[in-house]
């Protein structure tokens, strides 16, 4: 079939829309027509060949959209249902077994390198090759090829045009809260970086009971913005001492701290405040070959714990119906991260995410 995609051409080009052509849903895939798709940094970081994606591709990882077909063997979803698309995993190795799905000993082959694991990728444009896929979907498109294990089925009753970016930045952001740090009521919290991950973070924290909630950014609008979604403290990164202001509100160092920047300087900061026996985890996506120093007996002495986290360590097909739950009973209001483009202004959308000036850009097929 024929669909209309955002295709990549060049490192760090722009996306120029194009009419490809779609395979049919091989045996375990589904069909999906995307309603709509978060931009992710993640997209980013692939679009600058700080991953090594091919190109050409299209790229998207956060769709949402109608399930048209499936392929022999799927019965996990079926025409008609609305589904979320999240990252693919194999479902058989050591991890997916242990229903850790996202440290899938497979995660990056099957996310990041534009094909099936047979080398094809479902979309073409007049016999050339274009690299799909992507996170198992490639959502940039108004029709995506995604994998039943990767489909998410959602209630009919929640608005589906909102719910893509549940499937990796909102997922990841309250999945390190939720899953990952288990934070609890009453204990302290620190989030350094307000985009969308870290204000899903927020979010998730409050639902949570956790307090004090401490934002840490450069961005005085994000900052305030933090406050008003039930942060407790906003602090400026430049202007700041941070560790030690963080250390004066806590009165011990932070219970929980998270990063979302990637920035080696800044993820120091998020280690080095944490009280004894605290919890820094670490999400943002760093270049590869980047290294962390820190100081090791403050770590060692202080039993404290770095760990990274991927995808908030959910296991989508439980964690995304929840958040969805929290969203209806207006306890996870994560719909006001979000500023709508149709999909001929996604160059609009990614300059406006990455300039700061809105938090969470989501492409609109229709």
């Amino acid at each position: 079939m024929q669909i209309t995609a955002a295709v990549l051409r060049s490192r760090s080009g722009p996306f120029g829309l194009e009419t490809l052509q779609l395979e049919d849903p091989r045996a375990g895939e589904v069909l999906v027509r995307v309603v709509a798709t978060g931009v992710c940094h993640t997209d980013m970081v692939m679009r600058d060949q700080d991953l090594p994606t091919p190109q050409p591709v299209v790229l998207g990882h956060e769709g949402a959209g109608t399930v048209e077909r499936v392929g022999p063997g799927v019965t996990k979803v079926a025409p008609g249902d609305h589904v979320v698309m999240t990252f693919n995993s194999c479902g058989a190795c050591p991890s997916c077994s242990d229903h850790a799905p996202t440290y899938c000993h497979e995660f990056f082959p099957r996310n990041f390198m534009g094909a099936r694991p047979d080398g094809s990728s479902g979309l073409s444009k007049d016999g050339e090759a274009i690299h799909g896929n992507i996170f198992g979907q490639s959502s940039f498109a108004t029709y995506a090829l995604c994998h039943e294990r990767n489909a998410v089925k959602v209630s009919r009753d929640a608005p589906l045009e909102i719910l893509g970016p549940l499937g990796c930045g909102v997922m990841t952001g309250a999945g390190a809260v939720m899953n990952a740090l288990q934070a609890r009521a009453g204990r302290s919290l620190v989030v350094f970086g307000a985009g969308a991950v870290g204000l899903s973070a927020v979010l998730a924290a409050k639902a949570e009971g956790v307090s004090p909630i401490i934002v840490v950014d450069i961005n005085p609008a994000r900052l305030a913005f933090a406050l008003s979604l039930g942060a407790d403290h906003a602090l400026d990164g430049r202007a700041e001492p941070v560790v030690e202001r963080i250390q004066a509100i806590t009165g011990t160092g932070a219970d929980y701290t998270l990063d979302t920047t990637a920035n080696l300087r800044v993820m120091r900061q998020a280690v080095d405040c944490l009280a004894p026996r605290g919890v820094c985890g670490l999400v943002g996506a760093s270049k590869m070959g980047d290294e962390l120093g820190l100081d090791a007996v403050a770590v060692m002495s202080g039993g404290r714990t770095v760990r990274g986290i991927v995808e908030g360590d959910a296991d989508p097909d439980v964690f995304i119906p929840r958040l969805v739950a929290l969203y209806q009973a207006g306890k996870f209001p994560f719909d006001r991260l979000i500023a709508f483009y149709p999909l001929d202004r996604i160059n609009e959308a990614v300059a406006d995410g990455e300039q700061g000036r809105v938090i969470k850009p989501v492409v609109r097929m229709g």
